[in-house]
């Protein structure tokens, strides 16, 4: 399996200067009937969409009696973080933020400045550039800051740490998955398995500026988005073969489509995908969600509800396999990005573990990066020009 280095973690507490605290920041899910729409409501603003149209739209939330897993399975992280930093000697405390739910970004940003906190990193639970993953993050942060520094506050540096969707701790536990779910199969099915690995589909004009302008494409390519999936899914797909000896043939594919019918996103959708598999003669495949940290939502509707429906419509065989959750190797892979990049704000030259062929990204985002349809500010990234932080 080409790696950049072998490390899962840092040996020893390590030194997090001049970081004083992390932030695990979400998306956010409702947790009850009542908070279905007005969650919807936090995540559509600006966009004038009716109430009806958003109950029509959280259906799928209602199948779980209005709750989504996210909220819970970042308390699990939130958890296996603190676990995981206490046990290395890792004294930084953690707090826990979302995008469009309760506990708010803006809220969870104040608590930290009035307990004293100046220099905050940043892991967001979104692992692949894109605008929705990246840049959107970054500007919500711009968004609390600005409000902090209205409210007469005192603003903290924040830094986004870097994309972790090719580190090892990240990965690992997707290359277990699979292999459990192979293992899952029906066994005269399992050597002849396709694995349909899948991740959140995004409007191909998105797709296609997503990550640095150096790697911004044209016609549906799918810049920085496509390319780091694609690498990942090799990187698992190597290691399947590494260790069962069965090269099993995989492709990357879509899901969780969104929006007007008239925009491009990017295809093929696990649904289409399934069929056209089946009809090929294929007889199982396991689902792999690369592009989710958890079993959130849309992994739990789209690929456990309805793709499995379809594959059971079909006759197919499928396995689902999970996704890094709380799994402690992730978390020591936080802890790991957490001393890098404090390593490197110091002034010092740190290993950056990374499988694959793309190594490990960019500490900073530069300007031009996943960038909006219309330029809002962005914090945690050179073309940040907001409220100074104060100091440490």
């Amino acid at each position: 399996m080409p790696e950049q280095c072998d490390c899962a973690s840092r040996s020893g507490g390590g030194d997090p200067r001049p970081y004083d605290a992390l932030l695990l920041l979400s998306f956010g899910g409702p947790e009850g009937p009542d908070d279905v729409v007005p969650f919807l409501e936090n995540v559509t603003r600006g966009r004038g969409i009716p109430r009806e149209r958003l109950k029509e739209v959280g259906r799928h939330y209602f199948l779980f009696d209005g709750v989504s897993p996210i909220n819970a399975q970042n308390r699990a992280l939130l958890d296996a973080l603190r676990k995981d930093f206490a046990e290395h000697g890792l004294d930084l405390p953690v707090y826990w933020g979302n995008r469009n739910w309760a506990p708010y970004l803006t809220d969870t940003l104040r608590t930290m400045v009035r307990d004293g906190h100046r220099r905050i990193a940043v892991l967001a639970t979104s692992a692949y550039a894109s605008y929705s993953g990246c840049r959107q993050y970054r500007e919500n942060l711009a968004g609390a800051l600005g409000t902090l520094q209205a409210e007469g506050l005192l603003v903290p540096r924040v830094d986004k740490l870097r994309h972790y969707f090719n580190h090892p701790g990240f990965v690992r536990p997707m290359i277990d998955g699979v292999l459990a779910s192979l293992a899952a199969l029906p066994p005269e099915t399992r050597a002849e398995a396709h694995i349909a690995f899948t991740t959140h589909s995004i409007p191909t004009a998105a797709a296609d500026t997503s990550g640095t302008p150096a790697d911004h494409t044209r016609d549906g390519a799918g810049g920085a988005y496509v390319a780091q999936h694609l690498d990942v899914a090799r990187v698992i797909a190597d290691a399947v073969r590494a260790e069962t000896g069965v090269d099993h043939p995989w492709r990357l594919v879509y899901q969780s489509r969104s929006g007007a019918p008239h925009i491009p996103w990017l295809e093929p959708d696990i649904c289409d995908h399934l069929a056209e598999r089946h009809a090929a003669g294929v007889p199982a495949v396991v689902m792999a969600p690369i592009g989710f940290v958890s079993d959130h939502m849309e992994v739990r509707y789209d690929l456990d509800t309805e793709a499995t429906a379809k594959a059971a419509e079909l006759g197919l065989p499928v396995a689902r396999s999970a996704t890094v959750g709380a799994d402690p190797r992730f978390a020591a892979a936080v802890r790991d990005l957490v001393l890098e990049r404090a390593e490197a704000e110091r002034g010092g030259a740190p290993r950056r573990c990374a499988l694959g062929a793309l190594g490990a990204g960019h500490d900073l985002c530069p300007a031009g990066c996943c960038p909006a349809r219309s330029p809002r500010p962005a914090a945690a990234g050179a073309d940040w020009t907001g409220p100074a932080a104060a100091p440490a």
